[in-house]
């Protein structure tokens, strides 16, 4: 093992890694691309999404280390994930494909532990690794939300569940007490799949409107109390200088 807790690895450039995500993505679009009319926009969109990915990817990486397995097995999923998403606005025109997107959901929720198995079994687990897994997961459940409103199964305040996450970023731009790391909780992974799985059923043809509105309020009513003991502890522990 290396002294970046990598072993057995074949090491490649950033930029290659990045690019066979890019081509899985692709191949996802142009298998999925039929669902869609016209079938242009979803394909831009998708390529608008990987490159903010790879942004993202870019600037947290450090230089001169191997992304490793974990990371290529989330970058993977990532693909699946970009294409949902790009696809999540059109789902109102899906008819028959919901089947196909529900399934296509459903393999990225299951995707969602193997880089962490992947990260201890090759012990290498990160920072970066863990965030990645987390924006990605935040993407997906925004994505989900989007589909969700499109469908007409919630109104708009289903958005909120995909995007608390973003309203906590911008909030700690603010406050910088908010970006203190926070500890492990199985609470706040509970509530996380909670929100993929609900919003996942309600996409699904045969729920309807009121099931699908009820789950998902109990998904939002978990998700504001989630974030409220996360942001009371963090409250709790700040600096007086970290206020403004």
């Amino acid at each position: 093992m290396d002294s970046n807790g990598q072993s057995a690895s074949i090491r490649l450039p950033l930029l290659l890694d990045l690019a066979w995500g890019f081509g899985l993505a692709a191949l996802l679009c142009l298998a999925t691309g039929w669902l869609t009319s016209p079938p242009v926009l979803f394909y831009g969109l998708s390529a608008i999404l990987y490159l903010i990915v790879c942004g993202f990817v870019v600037r947290a990486w450090p230089s001169g280390r191997d992304f490793g397995w974990a990371n290529r097995a989330t970058l993977l999923r990532g693909s699946l994930v970009i294409v949902l998403v790009a696809l999540a606005p059109f789902a109102g025109h899906l008819s028959d494909g919901l089947w196909l997107y529900g399934w296509m959901a459903l393999l990225a929720l299951i995707l969602d532990g193997v880089d962490g198995k992947v990260a201890r079994a090759t012990g290498s687990q990160s920072d970066f690794g863990a965030r990645f897994d987390m924006e990605l997961d935040a993407l997906f459940i925004l994505g989900l939300s989007i589909a969700v409103l499109a469908l007409g199964k919630a109104g708009p305040w289903v958005l909120a569940l995909g995007l608390m996450r973003y309203a906590f970023i911008a909030a700690s731009h603010f406050q910088t007490w908010l970006n203190a790391p926070l500890p492990d909780s199985f609470r706040r992974k509970t509530v996380c799949v909670w929100q993929i799985v609900t919003l996942l059923v309600a996409v699904l043809p045969p729920v309807n409107t009121l099931f699908a509105a009820a789950t998902l309020a109990t998904a939002l009513a978990l998700l504001v109390w989630s974030f409220f003991l996360d942001i009371r502890w963090l409250y709790q522990r700040r600096h007086p200088h970290d206020v403004q």
